[in-house]
């Protein structure tokens, strides 16, 4: 498949509704959200774990040396690949940092052979990503040809869409390039009880871009790329543009709590020393969502304050 994502004719809707879909990953908050949401469209969906299987809907792979059997994949419409290691915790010792390499690398590699098996006859592939990918751009406009960054975290989106690719020319592949989940359960869980407390404030400058999306649009757009015209790489981000202290203010306003403690660059450095997970939060990425407005793919929250407002409404 081509390595530029592209829409075909009519690309604002899918073409039918998957019949069957296996998802690795999906004790993780997208996997979840987005099992929940194909099995109320009656879809089959089959989950690959790293235990004993508790029902006919789980596979065991990756507990020994055995390869996936490509035989659990045939028939399929897609496999949604969202293995990864949590990049939320810190510090990020040698030993974690190959971890998160590790979690999804092997999985993703493990998911290529079997497809590249299949042939002809082998589904899609949709492999998680990262806005990673690209780096901090302090500046710029950054879209799906963008080229990767230089930092620790562009190097393993390298290295793990490398190994999504080696599913061959058989199956269209679909990188998702997802960025910072609008969520109590992602994003939102440590500033939410920071911002009810009245300890939040801009971070660092305040005014580097912070690419975001709702849990509700991650899903969302996943289940649109199920069955889209579209390969190559796509950047799961909100329409609108968001800096850290636009996310920040919302999320205050929300909780109508102040928005004052400024935590300064020098703070954070002298907290976290040389931990690349400083640079989460410093970041500049301008990341336009260009592949999925073209081919005309609604956003459910088109701005931060709207995602921000689901996500705080879900649990009160």
């Amino acid at each position: 498949m081509p390595e530029t994502a592209g829409a075909g004719a009519g690309g604002g809707g899918n073409a039918a509704r998957p019949r069957r879909v296996v998802i690795s990953g999906a004790s993780g908050l997208i996997g979840n959200a987005l099992t929940a949401r194909l099995r109320a469209d009656g879809v089959r969906v089959t989950h690959l774990v790293r235990r004993a299987p508790t029902g006919p809907d789980e596979v065991e792979w990756l507990t020994g040396p055995a390869p996936l059997d490509p035989g659990v994949l045939e028939g399929a419409d897609a496999v949604v690949g969202l293995n990864g290691a949590s990049i939320a915790r810190f510090p990020w010792t040698s030993s974690y940092r190959s971890t998160l390499l590790w979690s999804r690398v092997t999985p993703t590699r493990a998911l290529a052979r079997a497809l590249r098996e299949l042939g002809d006859g082998a589904p899609a592939f949709l492999s998680a990503s990262a806005s990673g990918y690209y780096g901090s751009r302090p500046g710029e406009r950054i879209t799906e040809a963008t080229g990767r960054g230089e930092s620790f975290l562009a190097d393993i989106c390298g290295e793990w869409e490398g190994a999504a690719r080696s599913a061959g020319e058989h199956t269209r592949l679909v990188l998702l390039r997802t960025t910072a989940i609008v969520d109590r359960g992602a994003f939102l869980k440590p500033l939410i009880p920071l911002t009810k407390l009245g300890l939040s404030g801009p971070i660092g400058r305040g005014t580097q871009v912070w690419p975001w999306i709702s849990l509700e649009d991650e899903v969302e757009a996943i289940r649109f790329l199920l069955t889209a015209d579209i390969d190559g790489p796509v950047n799961l981000a909100g329409p609108s543009r968001a800096t850290a202290n636009d996310i920040g203010f919302a999320l205050a306003r929300r909780l109508n709590r102040p928005f004052v403690l400024r935590a300064p660059e020098w703070g954070l450095k002298l907290l976290l020393g040389k931990d690349p997970t400083a640079a989460l939060l410093t970041n500049d990425q301008d990341i336009v969502p260009e592949v999925l407005q073209r081919a005309g793919y609604t956003f459910r929250h088109p701005t931060v304050e709207q995602a921000i407002d689901a996500a705080v409404s879900a649990a009160e």
